[in-house]
């Protein structure tokens, strides 16, 4: 569903997300709920910056070595430095980069935030990952990215917001090949995900407890629901890992371990 309008009092997973980083952009209600889940997950922001750090690696990994300069990245977030197309076109300034989200607050900060270099193009979109026409048969998507060629499609600690629906039968993992089916053979997929797989007892905790991070978690996943996301697609090495362990080019904080991340990251080709 798309936001309308921004609500100061009530937590936003973007902001809290900010807060974990050590941002600027959020309120004492989004403060006040990350409080609330470091609480029950002492680990979270070391998550945060362990995501964060593999999502940069990740990007300069697709534009140096495997040669891509489309990006879709959905669920973006509120902007961090260095945003996605920063590091990208810092490979290949002829990259070209389209956010979206369906926050009103990362609209407001993308539009004064995500400039690009002069040889690519960056662009955002409000619109809903759970509607994917409105993404994919958007003009301005269509303006900026040519689907006929290779897209990295990043779903960057998207999906445990994306329950799977009983009742319409519709399962996050039909919404990410909709999307997959959509582009050209060459692209890539790049997800990150949290997981109990490392701490069960925190876990149990989390969801019986707070219902989800800020109260608007979607669904909590093991290693083999997340693998059946890549589903027919080919695993990059060293595969489905903890986001610190995904070709690490530098020392990696000894804090940083599976039961304090807590998450599963990996990027696979469309053959």
């Amino acid at each position: 569903m798309l936001e309308d309008q921004i609500d100061p009092y009530r937590p936003d997973p973007a902001r809290v997300y900010d807060w974990f980083l050590g941002g600027k952009n959020f309120f004492p209600a989004d403060e006040a709920a990350g409080r609330q889940v470091v609480g029950m997950w002492p680990g979270v922001r070391i998550a945060a910056r362990a995501n964060r750090a593999f999502l940069h690696r990740a990007v300069r990994w697709l534009a140096a070595e495997a040669g891509v300069r489309q990006f879709l990245d959905i669920g973006t977030g509120v902007p961090t430095e260095p945003n996605l197309h920063q590091i990208a076109q810092a490979e290949a300034p002829d990259t070209r980069v389209v956010y979206t989200d369906n926050r009103l607050i990362v609209l407001r900060y993308a539009e004064a935030l995500m400039t690009g270099t002069p040889e690519g193009e960056t662009a955002y979109l409000h619109a809903d990952f759970c509607n994917p026409t409105s993404i994919l048969d958007s003009d301005r998507l269509r303006e900026v990215l040519d689907l006929s060629q290779p897209v990295a499609l990043c779903l960057n600690a998207l999906l445990h917001y994306i329950a799977d629906d009983a009742e319409s039968g519709v399962a996050a993992r039909d919404l990410v090949a909709e999307y997959v089916t959509a582009l050209a053979p060459g692209s890539y997929l790049l997800i990150t995900h949290v997981t109990p797989d490392f701490d069960v007892p925190t876990w149990e905790r989390i969801i019986s407890g707070n219902r989800g991070l800020t109260g608007q978690m979607g669904q909590v996943r093991g290693r083999k629901e997340i693998l059946a996301f890549f589903e027919g697609l080919e695993l990059v090495e060293p595969g489905l890992v903890p986001p610190q362990e995904w070709r690490p080019d530098g020392p990696v904080p000894s804090e940083a371990t599976p039961g304090a991340v807590s998450m599963w990251a990996g990027i696979a080709r469309r053959p």
